[in-house]
């Protein structure tokens, strides 16, 4: 018996030159009902009608017609299980191989000024969703096509494999049928909350609500919290203190990728490879230091700009013990986050009970995705994770005079840190002890000079990084005047000759790197 193909779309575009090869040049019996019934018979071809399929009628008002055993049994049945084919003989079900449906137009219909409640609901698909996800679920035995762009591809196909749609292209048709009552199911609810004054955008409706917060950047401001449950932040463990906060969360977020730079717990894709300690305020790292031992690299880190410091966000890549707690009661401190803290630390962070305190395993960093997700005005971008290990086969001197050895350990430290600065972004550091940072100015120079002052006399013998390359050689002329050593910046203006003159005149060393890194 010729296999069925069960057609029911809504959008009609393609559909008779579809059906009249599926007919007449591959042997299919074409199924279907309603809309697309009537127009597969006026165009003269041999249609079955689901209701004759079945033997049930069409009922309340069609809102029932595709919703019955003898579909979805021909479409979810796996032809290689005897027990499946034996139920499939004894209800006299025949295989239905080719599913071709596309849903009813929602989206068309709730754009229309004049929409009405009813008639938005009307437009809901029931039957067409439900047919798409069996047969998607049965992509091992079963073509889904959910749109007419994919009907030219799919015949091609056929014709040229003879034994019906390829294993592989089933598989990606699947995906595609998914995506597409993904989006469908995200426009439905998108339109009722916003009929219902519930703002919630598209891409909320996938993730759960985990905490409503006090509120968003600012008091006027309501904010929630949307995660995966034991995915990144989802996954931490506050284990005192109070509720956190929309900024508490950014400011979590800065110091997290900054000190996984150096390594982050004993397990997981990236573990810790030395002591480190990353200090933020207002997502821009002010105090970042590598040390002996977390108690180290806590205490260079908060004595890299104490003033800063006070009311910051900490973040530590190792076990936090005793002493290391001691220092962070030390002083006003927000947040502190880390993979672990010993009994003894908790007791003594207990006696600071405002200060949140965080605890967050590898695992649930790892678990998060590569993707760096982030809200536009009526959309979202989506960008890999700047977050990649830094490769030094690419770097090359660019100036008379290599680096030392010391002044290149320094230059990869400062390098690690200006990625995580807001552009446009410099970095002062010397002996794994950021000593200045500037961000976010409007022009390279004001970054500098910001930077530069705050590390004082600190900066003579220090190197400065920048995420992007020097147009001018203003920078490096500055940098010189307060004793900087070395420099390192990605490269590729066309005036970085400029640049690397001065430093042959100054005696400065200059490393390009060939990547830069911008941080909005």
């Amino acid at each position: 018996m010729a296999p069925f193909a069960l057609l029911s779309v809504s959008d009609k575009t393609g559909l008779v030159p579809l059906a009249e090869a599926l007919l007449r040049r591959f042997g299919y019996q074409l199924l279907s009902s309603g809309g697309t019934a009537a127009v597969l018979e006026k165009a003269g071809l041999a249609v079955t009608r689901v209701s004759d399929h079945t033997g049930a009628p069409e009922i309340l008002g069609g809102r029932v017609k595709t919703l019955h055993p003898r579909v979805h049994g021909g479409i979810l049945a796996k032809r290689a299980d005897a027990t499946h084919k034996a139920d499939l003989d004894h209800q006299q079900i025949p295989l239905i191989d080719l599913v071709v449906v596309n849903l009813y137009p929602f989206r068309e219909t709730v754009a229309k000024a004049d929409v009405t409640w009813q008639d938005a609901i009307e437009n809901i698909d029931i039957g067409g969703p439900a047919m798409v996800r069996a047969a998607a679920k049965n992509h091992a035995d079963v073509a889904v096509l959910t749109s007419p762009d994919q009907y030219d591809s799919v015949i091609a196909a056929l014709g040229e494999s003879g034994e019906g749609v390829p294993p592989a292209m089933r598989k990606q048709l699947a995906l595609e049928a998914f995506r597409h009552t993904a989006a469908y199911d995200t426009a439905i609810s998108t339109w009722m909350a916003s009929q219902m004054e519930i703002d919630v955008d598209q891409w909320l409706a996938a993730v759960p609500l985990r905490q409503t917060l006090r509120y968003g950047e600012n008091p006027h401001q309501k904010a929630r919290w949307f995660s995966q449950p034991k995915q990144g932040w989802g996954g931490a463990l506050q284990l005192q203190g109070k509720e956190l906060s929309t900024n508490n969360l950014l400011d979590l977020e800065a110091a997290l990728a900054t000190v996984r730079e150096f390594g982050y717990g004993t397990d997981g894709a990236r573990p810790a490879q030395q002591p480190a300690t990353v200090v933020v305020k207002h997502t821009n790292p002010c105090g970042v230091a590598i040390g002996s031992s977390v108690p180290v690299a806590l205490t260079r880190a908060l004595d890299a700009d104490r003033v800063s410091a006070f009311g910051g966000i900490v973040a530590i890549n190792g076990l936090v013990e005793a002493a290391a707690a001691r220092e962070l009661t030390s002083l006003f401190l927000e947040c502190v986050v880390a993979p672990a803290y010993s009994p003894e630390a908790r007791e003594i962070l207990a006696s600071k009970p405002n200060l949140r305190l965080l605890e967050l395993a590898p695992s649930a960093i790892d678990s998060s995705g590569p993707h760096h997700v982030r809200s536009i005005l009526g959309g979202l971008l989506v960008q890999d994770l700047d977050d990649g290990l830094i490769e030094l086969d690419g770097w090359t001197v660019a100036t008379q005079r290599p680096p030392t050895a010391q002044e290149k350990q320094d230059l990869e430290f400062a390098w690690q840190l200006v990625r995580h600065v807001r552009s446009n972004a410099i970095v002062v550091a010397r002996d794994g002890q950021s000593l200045g940072v500037g961000a976010g100015q409007m022009n390279r120079v004001g970054s500098a000079r910001l930077a530069l002052d705050a590390a004082g006399e600190k900066a003579r013998g220090a190197v400065l990084a920048s995420d992007g390359f020097f147009p001018f050689d203003d920078t490096v002329r500055l940098a010189a005047s307060h004793g900087i050593r070395a420099v390192i910046h990605p490269g590729g203006s066309r005036r970085d000759a400029d640049s690397i003159d001065a430093c042959n005149e100054l005696g400065l060393a200059m490393l390009l790197t060939g990547r830069r890194h911008f941080l909005h």
